[in-house]
């Protein structure tokens, strides 16, 4: 299993549950492919360079993680779908 991080934009105007309804199915998205969360960090509301689906403002999420390779581009696709994520990224993360 290798380490990735993901991070995520997320709207700016969603709720605490609304939130932690898309963290929990990032959640399990990587449990379903064997993988685990291995930690979680909101970073907080900043404005955006230049506006997102008519949003001028996204909420932060960093999510790290480990997986397997060929698992990560299922993630992908799913999220992809998801109206509430403006943008996400998902990048190996360096190893220490």
């Amino acid at each position: 299993m290798k380490q990735y991080e993901a991070m995520f934009i997320l709207k700016p105007d969603l709720d605490k549950p609304g939130i932690d309804k898309i963290l929990g199915h990032i959640q399990e998205l990587v449990t379903k492919h064997e993988g685990a969360i291995t930690g979680t960090r909101e970073m907080g509301k900043n404005k955006l360079a230049y506006p997102l689906k008519k949003n001028k403002e996204g909420v932060y999420y960093l999510i790290n993680f480990s997986i397997t390779p060929d698992a990560v581009d299922g993630i992908k696709k799913n999220l992809v779908l998801n109206e509430s994520i403006l943008r996400m990224m998902i990048v190996v993360a360096e190893k220490k």
